[in-house]
């Protein structure tokens, strides 16, 4: 180890990139037997460990690899036991056939590379990695982060207080939920309601369970980004996926076509609703569980994060006895969260407030709400027919997804309904534009809709870790920042991550960009103007788009420029601009 230390000084000394007087320093640490030259350079933040890695793999000879990116199964794990990848220092990554790939940090240790090939039984491949991260690597990959035993997982956690709800009552115990269900079948219940208990905790929206060639992985969808919770052994896959269709009445012995299904929990004193969705791929079925927990929804348009001008826009327009407001944006971006909270906001008993949506996602006191189903005939449309026979004062369409929809709700809407629902475009005006094309007549749109809106969610940095940045005028140009605001000084912050966040995130909230319905917006409707020149017109009236909502909550400190740039398109809507062509798909 000495003389690799040494040659490591070697050759950082003919790169130039560290100082001597530090590399001297680094020696003389390494030759002490405290740490090693690597560990010391880094610790010091003398050199980045991506960099250090890179020079380190070029006058080596051996192919660098980056242990963040790689996910170790359980057959590579067994080929050399974790004590052992300790006591030498080189983690297995991948096995093929009777080769074994090892991260190793000394590449020239023959006597420790001989004796690996004598345990483990195979031919040797060695690919480079820094010390410091090859052991966080060994005990993160052994010690059940990347996977572990079943029992390791479930020693390590506390049984979930989570009942399963079978036909109108909850059972007592869900370990006794299934006549089938034998002692040897416990194990893997617990690790399901573990599963989904730690998903409640953790607020995530969907569970992903993803089967591999040689592992099964679990993903949470926290903020709405994918972030890996679990990954149990993969022998347990196919007893996972019965039970979890044991708990949402599904067929069992069905492994070769899509099934969907739904089931209900209580748990920390609240019932909760999952639906589930199982699609075969190569390596068996991938299960998908949305949580649709009302206790995380916040039932009210304050709470919702809107600019001052949306929210009055927005109010103004539920306040109208009728008329049709539309809410746009694509799938998860809160937009039945959206017409809940307004519907809650105007709800009163002297009205008749009545639902059509698939599914119903959340049970509200005091609302019709009604269930489509395909299969028996009862699409949008004829659910729709039937509603307006109900006398109904305010009607909320979960999705208007054909022309015939579209046509009722937009006669509804002119026969003195106040009419709510959602549509997949990419922002308000192009609305506009989606509803001539789906065969309204211009005339009819431009009467009966009062206001539509697009909406997004960005992730919220978290207060505790976020780190101001300096960015240069030309750059706070091209986002959209205005001279004046640049002039005055523009504060932007930066995702840092701390223990009460992830990835610097702390929860979600909404921008929204309001159209209103204005005379004179419906005068260019009528006249067939198209979606760039209606969107143009209304910034001129005072509409705040996505983007400039964006660039106020980065300013304040409420979200970072990385989220504003994933989730808006600039403002820029000149012919060619990506923003006109993204408006004319």
């Amino acid at each position: 180890m000495v003389s690799f230390n040494r040659r490591i000084v070697r050759i950082l000394e003919e790169t130039g990139l560290v100082e001597m007087d530090v590399l001297t320093a680094a020696s003389a640490v390494a030759k002490g037997g405290e740490k090693s030259v690597t560990e010391y350079l880094l610790e010091k933040n003398h050199m980045e460990a991506n960099d250090l890695l890179g020079v380190l793999a070029e006058h080596l000879g051996v192919p660098p690899i980056d242990l963040d990116r790689v996910r170790v199964d359980e057959e590579t794990r067994e080929a050399l036991p974790m004590e052992r990848a300790r006591e030498s220092g080189c983690l297995p990554i991948a096995k093929t056939g009777n080769v074994l790939t090892i991260a190793v940090s000394n590449p020239f240790d023959v006597v420790q590379h001989d004796d690996l090939r004598l345990t483990t039984g195979c031919d040797l491949r060695l690919a480079l990695a820094l010390e410091p991260k090859i052991q966080e690597s060994i005990e993160k990959f052994y010690a059940g982060d990347n996977g572990g035993n079943l029992a390791d997982i479930l020693e390590e956690s506390d049984d979930p207080e989570l009942k399963l709800k079978e036909g109108d009552a909850f059972e007592d115990e869900v370990v006794d939920i299934g006549a089938s269900a034998s002692e040897t079948d416990a194990p893997v219940i617990k690790l399901v309601n573990l599963i989904i208990y730690n998903a409640i905790k953790a607020k995530a929206s969907d569970i992903h369970i993803e089967p591999f060639e040689k592992r099964v992985v679990v993903r949470y969808r926290v903020d709405g980004a994918l972030e890996e919770a679990l990954e149990p052994p993969k022998r347990l896959q196919n007893a996972i996926a019965s039970r979890i269709k044991i708990m949402s009445s599904l067929d069992i012995a069905e492994k070769r076509k899509p099934q969907d299904g739904k089931f209900q929990v209580k748990a920390e004193g609240r019932q909760i609703d999952f639906r589930v969705s199982t699609l075969p791929t190569v390596h068996g079925e991938k299960i998908v569980m949305r949580i649709l927990d009302a206790g995380n929804l916040a039932l009210s348009l304050d709470k919702l994060g809107f600019e001052d001008k949306a929210l009055n826009d927005f109010r103004e327009a539920i306040s109208s006895p009728y008329g049709m407001i539309l809410v746009t944006g694509p799938t998860g971006s809160g937009k039945t969260t959206t017409l809940y909270s307004a519907v809650t906001e105007i709800m009163s008993p002297e009205d008749n407030f009545v639902t059509v949506e698939d599914p119903v996602e959340y049970q509200v006191d005091g609302i019709n709400q009604v269930q489509v189903n395909v299969k028996s005939g009862l699409t949008f449309a004829a659910a729709l027919r039937s509603i307006l026979r109900q006398d109904p004062d305010t009607v909320m369409i979960g999705e208007i997804r054909d022309p015939e929809t579209i046509d009722i709700a937009i006669k509804a809407a002119l026969t003195g309904h106040l009419v709510l629902s959602t549509l997949h475009t990419n922002d308000a005006a192009s609305t506009i534009s989606r509803m001539v094309d789906m065969g309204v007549d211009p005339f009819m749109v431009a009467s009966a809709t009062l206001l539509v809106s697009a909406q997004r969610l960005v992730r919220r940095l978290c207060s505790r870790c976020r780190e101001e940045i300096q960015a240069k005028p030309e750059r706070l140009r091209e986002l959209g920042y205005s001279e004046d605001e640049i002039k005055e000084g523009v504060k932007l912050y930066r995702a840092v991550g701390c223990s009460r966040c992830s990835a610097g995130y702390a929860g979600r909230f909404a921008l929204l960009e309001t159209l209103p319905v204005t005379e004179a917006i419906k005068r260019m409707i009528i006249d067939g103007h198209s979606a760039i020149e209606i969107r143009n017109k209304a910034l001129e009236e005072g509409m705040i788009s996505l983007r400039r909502a964006a660039l106020s909550n980065a300013m304040r400190g409420n979200t970072s420029v990385e989220e504003v740039l994933r989730v808006t398109l600039s403002d820029d809507v000149r012919p060619g601009s990506r923003q006109a062509k993204a408006q004319a798909e």
